[in-house]
C-alpha cells in the first residue's frame, strides 16, 4: 500500500470537535431556510399580495440559485483560499437575510432569496469536505453523523420555528434570525478553521466561463419550466416547449464541456467511482422526498384539517425526534455493521411511512400523523448519514472539495424539483379525482340522491326550497373538491414511498467499505 502524501498526513491544530462548531452553525442555518418559510408563505402571500404559485418562487429561487453556485466552490475555494471563501459565503448570506427580511414586494423577496442561495450555495459542500478531512477515517462514521444531524434535522425544525415566529412575531423574522448566528459563524470560522495544504489560495485559476453559462441558462429555465409549467399547461404552450428544448441543450453543452475541457468547473470523473455515483443519486431521491414531503404536508394540515401555521409547523416534531434516534443508532453501529444495510433500512423506513401517510383521511388524530413522522424521521437519518460516507469514502481528500460541490449540486437540483414538481402533481391529481368522482353526482346514484336529499331537508327549515337545493348541491360539490384534493396529497405520498424503496437496489452495485482501509 502507498505510503500517504504529505496532504493526506495533514491534520488541523485545533481540536477537530472544536472546529466544527462554526462549521455546523452555519450549515444549520442554511439548512433551516429551505424550508422555514414552508409554513409562513400564505402570510408572504398575502403581504406581496401574490399567488400560491407565485409565493413558490420565495422556495425554488433560493434552493436553485444554490445550485449554480455549488459547481464553482472548488474553483472560488482556489481563488480566494477555502476557508475566506467559506466566510464570504457566509456573510453574503447573512446580508441577504436581512434583505429578505426588508422585502416589501415579491420581486425584492425573489432577488433577496436568489442572493441568499448564492451566499449559501457554498456552505454546504465546504463543511461536507472540511468535516471528512479534518477526522481521521475511523471517526469519519461519527463526524458524518454530526452532519447529518444538521442536514436532516434543520429542514425538520423549519417549519416548526417558522410556523411559531409566524403566528406570535412576524414572517420577516423568520430571516432576521439568521443574522445574529450568521456573524456568530463568521466570526469563528475566522479563528478555528484552517485550510489544508491542497485548498490554499492558488494563482493563475482560470474559471471555466463557458461551463458557468451553460449551467446557469440550464438551471433557470429548467426552473422556469418547472415553476411555470403548470399554469401553462405545460408543453400545450410554446414557449414552455422552447424554455425546456434550450434548458436540455444547454444541459447537453455543459455535461459536453466539462467532459472535454481540460480546465473544467467540475470533475466528473469522480462518477467512474461507483460509490460515488450510486450513492449520489440515493441522496437526491431522498432529498426530493424530504423537500417534497415538508413543502406539501404543512399544506394538507392547513387546507384539509384546519390547523393553524404552528400546529401544522409542529406536527414535524416527532419527525425531528425520529431523526435524533436514528443518529443515536447510526453512531453506534456504522462501524459495527455494513452501511449498506443501514441505508437499506431507512429507505424501507422512509417509504414505508410515506405510504402510511398515502393512507390518511379527514377522520384522522394527531397519532396518525405522529407515528409514520418518527417513523420517516428515522428512516432518514439511517438512509442519510452512512450514505454520505460511502459515496465518498472510496475517494481522495483532495477530491472532496470538488466531489462534495457535484453531489449537493444534484441533491439541490433534487431539492428544487421535487418542491415543484409537487406542487403540479397536487393540481393534476386533484383535478383527475374530480373528473372521476364527478360522474357519480347523478339521480342514477342513490346514494348521492339520498345525501342530497337529507341535507336539501336540513336546509328548508331555514330557507325556500328551492334555495336548500341549491345550497345541498353547492355543498355535496364542495365535499367533492375536498376529497380529490385528498386524493391528490394520498396520491403524492404514494409516489415518495415508490420512489424510495425503489431505489433500495442500488445499493447492491456500492462496495462494502472496510474500516479502516483507503
Amino acid at each position: 500500500m502507498p505510503n500517504p502524501t504529505p496532504d493526506q498526513q495533514w491534520k488541523p491544530k485545533v481540536n477537530p470537535w472544536i472546529m466544527i462548531i462554526p462549521v455546523m452553525l452555519a450549515v444549520f442555518i442554511y439548512v433551516l431556510d429551505g424550508t422555514i418559510g414552508n409554513v409562513a408563505l400564505p402570510h408572504m402571500a398575502g403581504s406581496f399580495s401574490a399567488t400560491r404559485d407565485e409565493s413558490m418562487w420565495i422556495l425554488t429561487s433560493y434552493l436553485i440559485a444554490a445550485g449554480i453556485v455549488i459547481p464553482a466552490v472548488d474553483f472560488f475555494s482556489k481563488v480566494f483560499g477555502r476557508k475566506n471563501f467559506f466566510i464570504i459565503s457566509i456573510l453574503v448570506f447573512t446580508i441577504a437575510s436581512m434583505l429578505c427580511g426588508m422585502a416589501k414586494n415579491i420581486e425584492f423577496m425573489i432577488f433577496a432569496r436568489i442572493l441568499q442561495g448564492f451566499g449559501g450555495g457554498g456552505i454546504l459542500p465546504i463543511s461536507q469536505a472540511i468535516m471528512l478531512e479534518a477526522f481521521d477515517k475511523e471517526k469519519r462514521g461519527l463526524a458524518m453523523s454530526v452532519f447529518g444531524m444538521g442536514v436532516i434535522l434543520a429542514p425538520i425544525i423549519g417549519p416548526v420555528l417558522g410556523g411559531w415566529i409566524t403566528d406570535n412575531w412576524t414572517w420577516p423574522w423568520i430571516f432576521y434570525i439568521n443574522v445574529p448566528f450568521g456573524c456568530i459563524a463568521a466570526i469563528l470560522c475566522k479563528k478555528l478553521v484552517e485550510d489544508p495544504p491542497y485548498a490554499k489560495k492558488q494563482k493563475n485559476v482560470k474559471i471555466d466561463g463557458k461551463g458557468f453559462l451553460y449551467l446557469t441558462v440550464w438551471l433557470v429555465t429548467l426552473q422556469t419550466v418547472l415553476d411555470k409549467g403548470n399554469n401553462a399547461d405545460w408543453f400545450n404552450a410554446p414557449w414552455i416547449c422552447w424554455t425546456f428544448a434550450v434548458s436540455m441543450i444547454a444541459c447537453v453543452l455543459f455535461f459536453h464541456s466539462q467532459l472535454t475541457n481540460k480546465e473544467s468547473l467540475v470533475d466528473l470523473s469522480v462518477f467512474k467511482d461507483r460509490n460515488f455515483s450510486a450513492g449520489t443519486i440515493i441522496q437526491v431521491v431522498i432529498q426530493a422526498v424530504l423537500y417534497a414531503s415538508l413543502a406539501i404536508l404543512p399544506q394538507f394540515l392547513q387546507s384539509m384539517m384546519g390547523y393553524t401555521a404552528f400546529l401544522s409547523g409542529a406536527t414535524m416534531m416527532p419527525r425531528g425526534l425520529g431523526s435524533m434516534t436514528a443518529m443515536v443508532l447510526t453512531a453506534s453501529f456504522s462501524n459495527k455493521i455494513d452501511n449498506r444495510i443501514l441505508v437499506a433500512i431507512g429507505l424501507a423506513l422512509l417509504g414505508g411511512a410515506s405510504l402510511v401517510f398515502g393512507s390518511l383521511n379527514l377522520q384522522i388524530s394527531n397519532m396518525n400523523i405522529a407515528v409514520p413522522n418518527f417513523f420517516m424521521g428515522i428512516g432518514m437519518g439511517l438512509a442519510m448519514v452512512p450514505i454520505m460516507n460511502l459515496s465518498v469514502d472510496t475517494l481522495k481528500n483532495e477530491q472532496m472539495t470538488n466531489a462534495t460541490g457535484i453531489q449537493n449540486l444534484l441533491k439541490n437540483i433534487g431539492s428544487a424539483i421535487g418542491t415543484s414538481l409537487v406542487a403540479t402533481m397536487l393540481t393534476r391529481f386533484a383535478q383527475v379525482h374530480q373528473y372521476m368522482m364527478v360522474g357519480k353526482m347523478n339521480d342514477l346514484n342513490p346514494v348521492f340522491v339520498e345525501r342530497m336529499q337529507s341535507t336539501a331537508g336540513a336546509l328548508a327549515a331555514y330557507t325556500e326550497h328551492a334555495v336548500s337545493q341549491y345550497m345541498a348541491q353547492y355543498s355535496m360539490y364542495g365535499q367533492l373538491i375536498k376529497q380529490s384534493t385528498l386524493w391528490a396529497f394520498i396520491d403524492s405520498f404514494r409516489i415518495f414511498g415508490v420512489l424510495c424503496i425503489a431505489s433500495i437496489p442500488l445499493l447492491l452495485l456500492m462496495k462494502k467499505i472496510k474500516q479502516g482501509v483507503k
